[in-house]
């Protein structure tokens, strides 16, 4: 990082990303689980910042510790809020997923908890489970459950800014990451060391997690990987692009975790 920044500087910066990539204060606080007046203070420098709300807002914001502390930063450098999405005509919910990182912190170790002790559990694994709860979460009740935005890669749907995340959490001690082999094949895996709250967590969420635990967690990677590449939202998703959650309303069984009236639109 080339210089040091004031509060102020650091404010104004975030202020002016969040303006351009269309969030509210009320949205990107609650994105990085922090309360409004707290970004308002920080926005207005009168409040200091820690390294990891720093690095939160980045994964939310989209920009680089490097970049944003150096003397020549500019929002001019960075896209406007995605406007192919918000082009699209939603009446009823939003489409346009905004991550929520400790939410999504939240159902990683959630899902760590259960599932870290089997050992086909890896990161292949972990990701498939994080992308169906995702999801299924959307399709069943049209609300976001972290916000991850998915990408469809060869081995399948992948989520986006998660090895920042992790990389987060292993600083914060919240995770512990081993690499192994399983069936001959290198294997990255990670242990909880906290538990996860819960609190975060909605009735209705925890129970879509936990289906979605019961019927794939045992899976190998292999299986996991080409199950997630016949749902419909990866299908359809050409390479490399993100996946749009509103596709999930038109999987069909088995993939489809809702039930459709005949005269539903």
């Amino acid at each position: 990082m080339d210089i040091k920044l004031s509060r102020k500087q650091i404010g104004k910066r975030i202020a002016e990303l969040r303006r351009r990539k269309g969030f509210s204060q009320e949205g990107l606080a609650r994105s990085v689980n922090l309360s409004r007046p707290s970004l308002t203070q920080i926005e207005l420098g009168n409040r200091s910042i820690d390294i990891f709300e720093l690095q939160s807002l980045s994964l939310v914001l989209g920009f680089t510790l490097d970049d944003f502390m150096s003397q020549d930063f500019s929002t001019n450098h960075y896209p406007e809020g995605n406007k192919e999405l918000k082009s699209i005509k939603v009446e009823e919910r939003n489409s346009v997923p905004y991550l929520q990182v400790n939410k999504f912190k939240t159902v990683l170790l959630y899902i760590l908890e259960k599932c870290a002790g089997k050992p086909n559990a890896g990161e292949t694994v972990l990701f498939k489970l994080l992308y169906f709860s995702d999801f299924n979460c959307y399709e069943l009740h049209e609300e976001h459950l972290t916000g991850a935005t998915y990408r469809k890669l060869p081995f399948g749907p992948v989520p986006q800014n998660a090895d920042a995340i992790i990389d987060q959490m292993l600083e914060q001690g919240l995770l512990q990451r081993i690499k192994t082999e399983y069936h001959g094949f290198p294997q990255t895996r990670y242990l909880p060391l906290v538990k996860a709250d819960l609190t975060q967590l909605k009735a209705s969420e925890k129970e879509i997690i936990d289906r979605v635990i019961e019927q794939m967690s045992d899976w190998s990677a292999a299986t996991i990987s080409n199950y997630s590449h016949k749902d419909l939202p990866w299908e359809v998703t050409d390479e490399g692009k993100d996946i749009s959650y509103e596709l999930a309303f038109y999987r069909e069984l088995p993939y489809s975790v809702r039930v459709y009236d005949d005269d539903e639109d």
